[in-house]
């Protein structure tokens, strides 16, 4: 398992915690777009959320479902996951 969260691994962890089925290539193109183009709300980010600290046995950072978009996002809980590494 790696230290960083990959733009497939959020695609991944879109469909399963929020039903939202989004390829990464698809990510990849609105990388800066909002999560809600992407129906993604703060309830499913959240449940994202709640995914990564299973996985990774780590709390997350507070405001990780509070990002606004995916590169947001992906950057906060790297640099988290690379402090705690």
């Amino acid at each position: 398992m790696s230290d960083r969260i990959t733009v497939e691994e959020l695609s991944e962890l879109m469909k399963k915690a929020a039903g939202v089925a989004v390829s990464p290539e698809e990510l990849q193109q609105g990388y800066d777009s909002g999560f809600d183009t992407f129906g993604i709300d703060s309830l499913a980010l959240l449940g994202i959320v709640g995914e990564l600290e299973n996985r990774y046995g780590a709390a997350m950072p507070p405001d990780a479902e509070k990002s606004k978009t995916p590169r947001m996002f992906l950057d906060l809980v790297n640099s988290a996951l690379l402090a705690g590494a």
